[in-house]
This record gives structure tokens, C-alpha cells and sequence, in this order.
């Protein structure tokens, strides 16, 4: 049988390198399904134990019941002839004949399998339903009962076995004539509930290690979540994030999975971001800082030629600190407490930009559409955005060129729009216009660092949007923010429109 220290360990099967044939090992105790199923098998073998002892005492209680409850309808019998018997001879009572009395009861009753009966008249034995080899035994053993005043009930030893004993004596003026003795095999019965308690305890025993088998593969199924939790964790590495685990049920350890892979995410989330910080910023600076080297090693004595080259250093440096800027202004971007939301009236923040946009050169800004509607966003980063759109509007159009600005409801959606009369952009670029450091063959993007565009679509989606561009070469080009509204505002259709030109 399975000793209780190596059931509290389980299996695990391991393939050995180089060979298809499989072996079981114990795992160590120390482990998590070691522990379990130690707790488990302990847990089940004290239950099964407690289980037996207490099925044993109960069982055993209720044999002595019964043993007494049949002594006691003997003797009730036997009172019952006392009182109304009549002798079958002669019709009479019994009176005094108590011989008599006895030898009817003997003759109308048959004692159970394991029940015996013994008669004594004046202190000597008459009659008995015992066999003659227990006869001479018991007749020692009851010695002490041949004449007993009262009813006695008492557990007796004979020949090594233990026997419920009850005397009932029969008195007459205040003499007892005769005593009926029955004794009942009590060992028998209790022999009986052993035997009962032993298959019960077989039974168990069997149930008890299926239970263990059934606790190890379901500990193994339960565990298998934290197993593959480890092995998947082996297996990252910083340029490898994008191993998951499979989350199967809605339990504790399915909700620790979830919670390892959304950690996963933002891991790989926060990898990325640094990826492409590095490798922007190597790709981007490093233009510029051959340029501040080349010049400054070239660098003659000549004040004017110093001054020239000191101009062209500060120029590339402040185009330097740009990109470094609006690189980390990316990498905010994907953070979590990037935006400060609040309330904005699109018809007041719309005049806010137009009244920023109007230094960025000289165009015919105008304001159209300016709904009286509110928002939640962050103000200062949406503004930053419809600034860069200007920028890039009046980057691309002429001195006198025409760009609007404006808002409006439409499709559950708040838009933000500037829209520009410049060159277009081709529908090949449109798809690529928003990358970093993207730069068009021709049309738009002639010169800067190429991040404008890339923050404008960052700091949408911040907000949970997107942006888009519509636009045909040689006809300008619209660029739309898309934001979600918590609910429909509500507006008032009568409510003017503001437009305004410079």
C-alpha cells in the first residue's frame, strides 16, 4: 500500500534527451502541487480515518441496542405469562408452578441463533437451551444469578467471549421461586460490525486512493496556468515580448494569467516605445551632430568665418533639442497619465487655435463651423495638435494661401478639421504620412524633423480617436481629429456659426 509520505508527492512525467521513452518522477514536496496535494491526502486520510473509528463506535452502539432490546422483550414475554398465562393442561393459572410456567415458555418460544436460555427452580438448574458442551460452563458462570431478588442486567465473560446477560426472577410472597437467566452472544455482534467496519474500511481505502489520483490531475489542470506562467517567462527576453498565456476559466489563477499578460503588454508596449526612442533619436541626431563636428573641426580663426559657423552649430543644436522633445513627447504619449482631461467648448477652443495659428505666418486663417458644443479632453495637448496641423498647413501653402479651422458633430463624434489649399498629397502618401521621420518625395514635408504628424496621431489616440486626411494633389488637404463623446452634447441648431478672416 502507498505509505502517506509518497502519496503526498506526485508524479510528473519528463522526457529524457535523445530518448522517447518516458519516466515518472516524484516532485519535490516543496512544490506548490506537492504542497496541495499533501494537504489534500492528509486532509482525506485523517477524514477516512475519523470516519471509520466513528462508523465503528456508532455501529457497535447500535448492536448493544439491539442485543438489549431483545433481552428486554424476553423478559416482557416472560412477564406477560406471569401475569396471564394459564396452563394449556388444565386451564388454570399458573400460581405457584412456576415448573410449569417455564416449561410452556420454553416449549412456545424459540431463542434467537445467538441467544441461550437457562430456568432455575429453588436455586437449581431445570431446563435450558443450551448445548451440552456450553452447559456446564455457564452453569458456573450464573452461579451467582440462580436466586436473584431483583432484575439484574450485567455484560458476562464466558469461555473468552462477552455475553449481555438478564436474570428475571420470579417471586411469590416475597420468596423467589425461579429465575429465567437469557444470554445473548454480544461478541457475535460486535464480530459482525468488525467484519462490516473492515470491507467499510476497504472500500475507503480504495475510494481514498482513486481520490488522490483524481486530486493530483486536477491539481496538475488547475496548476498548468502557473507552469506555463514560468515557462513563458524563461522564454522572454527584451526583444522577445510577445509570448502570452492562454487564459482558460474565470477563476483566481485565470485572473493572475490576465494580469501577467497585460503586464506582458505594457512591457512590450514600454520595449517598443525605447526601441524607437533609441532608434529614432540615433537616426535623427545623428545627421545634426555630424554637421556641429564637421563644422567645428573646419572651424578657422577668421572672426566672420567663427561667427558663421557658430550660427550654423546653434541652428542644428535648437533643431537638435526639437527632436529630442518631441521624441519623448511620443514616448509620453503611450503612458497612462499622458492626459489631464476636462471640459472644453469646442466653439471657444477653436478660437483659441485660430488665434494662435494666425502668428504661424501669412495666411487667410478663417474659422469655420465653430459648433457651442463641449468635450472631455485635455486641452493643452489637443491645442498642441490643431497647432501642429496649422504649422503643417501653413508649411505647405503660400504668403495670402487659404486655411480654415473648425468643429462639428457628426456620427456620435466630435471633429476638429484644419484644411489647406496647398499642393495635395497623393493617395500612396496619405498612408504613410503619419509615421515618424516619414518624408514625401514631393508635395508635402519638405523640411523638418517629421514628427508633427506622428504627435498629432499620438496625442489622438491618447484620447481614445483617430485622425485622418483627405486630400487630392493640386486641391489641398483636410486633416480631421475623430474623438469620441461620452454622451450626445446638446446643441442648439439655431445657434449661429462663427467665421472669421484675417
Amino acid at each position: 500500500m502507498t505509505t502517506t509520505a509518497e502519496m503526498t508527492t506526485a508524479t510528473t512525467m519528463t522526457t529524457e534527451p535523445g530518448s522517447s521513452r518516458r519516466r515518472f518522477r516524484l516532485p519535490r514536496l516543496r512544490s506548490a502541487r506537492g504542497r496541495i496535494l499533501a494537504a489534500i491526502v492528509i486532509l482525506l486520510v485523517g477524514s477516512t480515518a475519523l470516519t471509520t473509528l466513528l462508523l465503528r463506535e456508532v455501529l457497535t452502539a447500535r448492536a448493544e441496542d439491539r442485543v438489549d432490546a431483545g433481552l428486554v422483550q424476553e423478559a416482557g414475554e416472560l412477564r406477560r405469562l406471569i401475569e396471564d398465562g394459564r396452563d394449556p393442561t388444565t386451564g388454570r393459572r399458573f400460581g405457584r408452578d412456576v415448573r410449569a410456567m417455564f416449561d410452556v415458555y420454553l416449549a412456545r418460544n424459540v431463542p434467537d441463533r445467538r441467544e441461550r436460555w437457562l430456568t432455575y427452580i429453588d436455586g437449581r438448574p431445570h431446563r435450558a437451551t443450551v448445548p451440552s458442551a456450553e452447559g456446564v460452563v455457564l452453569e458456573r458462570a450464573l452461579h451467582g444469578l440462580r436466586a436473584v431478588p431483583d432484575v439484574q442486567r450485567s455484560i458476562l465473560r464466558v469461555a473468552g467471549r462477552d455475553n449481555a446477560v438478564l436474570a428475571v426472577p420470579v417471586r411469590f410472597g416475597g420468596r423467589t421461586l425461579g429465575v429465567f437467566v437469557a444470554l445473548m452472544d454480544l461478541q457475535a455482534e460486535r464480530d459482525e460490525v468488525d467484519q462490516a467496519v473492515g470491507v467499510a474500511a476497504i472500500v475507503s481505502l480504495v475510494v481514498l486512493f482513486l481520490a488522490i489520483v483524481v486530486a493530483y490531475l486536477l491539481t496538475g489542470r488547475i496548476l498548468a496556468p502557473l507552469r506555463e506562467l514560468t515557462a513563458t517567462s524563461r522564454t522572454i527576453t527584451e526583444t522577445d515580448l510577445r509570448r502570452r498565456i492562454a487564459v482558460r476559466g474565470d477563476d483566481e489563477i485565470a485572473e493572475l494569467a490576465r494580469t501577467f499578460n497585460a503586464m506582458l503588454d505594457r512591457l512590450e508596449q514600454a520595449f517598443g516605445s525605447q526601441r524607437s526612442f533609441v532608434s529614432d533619436a540615433g537616426h535623427e541626431l545623428r545627421t545634426p551632430i555630424t554637421i556641429v563636428r564637421g563644422h567645428l573641426e573646419l572651424m578657422g580663426d577668421d572672426p566672420a568665418e567663427r561667427e558663421e559657423t557658430l550660427a550654423l552649430v546653434d541652428d542644428e543644436l535648437g533643431r537638435m533639442s526639437r527632436i529630442v522633445e518631441d521624441l519623448l513627447l511620443l514616448a509620453k504619449a503611450e503612458r497612462g497619465n499622458f492626459l489631464r482631461p476636462g471640459t472644453i467648448d469646442l466653439d471657444l477652443f477653436v478660437e483659441e487655435v485660430h488665434a494662435r495659428a494666425t502668428a504661424l505666418g501669412d495666411r487667410n486663417w478663417t474659422i469655420e463651423g465653430a459648433v457651442p458644443a463641449t468635450i472631455i479632453g485635455d486641452r493643452q495637448r489637443l491645442m498642441q495638435a490643431m497647432l501642429n496641423l496649422a504649422a503643417n498647413a501653413a508649411q505647405h501653402t503660400a504668403d495670402g494661401g487659404w486655411v480654415a479651422i473648425g468643429s462639428r458633430i457628426r456620427d456620435g463624434e466630435a471633429q476638429l478639421w484644419v484644411t489647406d489649399d496647398g499642393p495635395g498629397i497623393s493617395p500612396e502618401d496619405q498612408e504613410r504620412i503619419f509615421e515618424r521621420f516619414a518624408r514625401l518625395d514631393h508635395g508635402r514635408r519638405t523640411s523638418g524633423a517629421g514628427l508633427g504628424l506622428a504627435i498629432v496621431q499620438a496625442i489622438t489616440t491618447a484620447h481614445g480617436g483617430r485622425v485622418s486626411v483627405a486630400s487630392e494633389p493640386g486641391r489641398g488637404a483636410t486633416f480631421v481629429l475623430h474623438l469620441p463623446l461620452d454622451e450626445e452634447p446638446d446643441i442648439d441648431p439655431d445657434a449661429p456659426t462663427k467665421e472669421h478672416r484675417r
